[in-house]
């Protein structure tokens, strides 16, 4: 599976079959748990209160939070369907609108159409998120990706604050056969980062990956750690980060999303990538997300391995959310 193909004309990506299937993949447990009780719902051919009332229910218990649920329900009402599937129907249709208002590309690298050109290589990554979030195991599982496209790649081990942090995304690239550029323990984050993309320019890696730190001693150093970092990048690629990836961790929930939500505003996010939604019974992760942040997740975790990341699909995404249990993958 191509994990950063294009979209045509019409917006549909290029490997839409093999996104519906991961996504099916990573979804299996929150399909057979909370958004399992939707297809119950649908039992019966009556549209009651009732019927309405226990939407609400699992959207908020899925984490979509109390805004969206009663804003996807109360258009649902406003469509006025006559009969339960109609309700399905529309439900399906108003949270695709939600992710498909926040899938426009921000970024220079991710979700572009087909014919939209790509900057000046080397491309530079800044990967942002709270710590527990996956973030070295986001950078290690997109090196690979971009390594099955062809690609060199190089990261920076860029969050210094944490011995462990360093040693694991060199660990990674040992393992996967990409470049590293490390200091050690509290080294200031922004010199691995010029190091990081003065040694891509030298040696013609395509892609820079740069780790950061997700917590310090409190909200505004972390802040002002990672503006340093930018302005650095920017320093030295004029056009600053191609993309600014924010690693969410979908088991967390509402709580993760307030953890995060200095990131976005901060950070000058472009993605999101959302990890152990395979480990997670609430999906409804993604459309807080989309509603709060105004952000598109491009990345969803499927697995452990390294190769167990899929592009993230709106509509399939969706679909799959809402199908039977009994059914779905048949």
């Amino acid at each position: 599976m191509r994990l950063f193909g294009r979209r045509d004309k019409d917006g549909a990506r290029d490997d839409d079959r093999e996104a519906q299937q991961a996504t099916e993949q990573a979804l299996e447990r929150t399909r057979t748990s909370i958004f399992g009780r939707v297809a119950g719902l649908f039992g019966g051919s009556d549209v009651t209160e009732e019927l309405y009332e226990s939407l609400e229910e699992v959207l908020i218990g899925a984490d979509a939070g109390v805004q969206t649920a009663l804003e996807v329900i109360g258009k649902v009402r406003a469509r006025n369907p006559k009969r339960s599937d109609e309700v399905r129907a529309a439900l399906a249709e108003e949270l695709t609108a939600i992710l498909e208002s926040a899938d426009a590309p921000r970024g220079r690298l991710w979700g572009l159409p087909e014919d939209a050109a790509l900057p000046e290589r080397p491309w530079v990554v800044l990967v942002v998120g709270v710590n527990g979030s996956g973030k070295t195991t986001a950078i290690g599982r997109l090196a690979y990706a971009y390594q099955q496209e062809g690609r060199r790649v190089i990261a920076a081990a860029g969050d210094t604050f944490r011995a462990a942090a360093i040693e694991q995304i060199q660990s990674w690239g040992e393992r996967l056969g990409f470049d590293v550029v490390a200091q050690g323990p509290g080294a200031d984050p922004a010199a691995v980062a010029f190091d990081t993309i003065e040694a891509a320019r030298a040696r013609g890696h395509d892609v820079v990956l740069i780790d950061t730190a997700g917590r310090l001693q409190n909200k505004q150093n972390l802040m002002d750690e990672l503006s340093k970092v930018r302005r650095v990048i920017e320093r030295h690629v004029e056009r600053g980060p191609d993309e600014v990836l924010l690693v969410l961790d979908a088991s967390t929930g509402q709580n993760g999303l307030s953890q995060a939500r200095h990131f976005a505003e901060s950070a000058q996010v472009t993605s999101v990538m959302l990890t152990k939604l395979d480990g997670t019974a609430k999906g409804g992760i993604v459309f807080a997300i989309a509603r709060e942040f105004g952000l598109p997740v491009r990345f969803v975790g499927v697995g452990q391995r390294e190769g167990d990341l899929a592009p993230f699909d709106p509509r399939a995404f969706v679909q799959s959310l809402l199908a039977d249990p009994a059914t779905a993958g048949a």
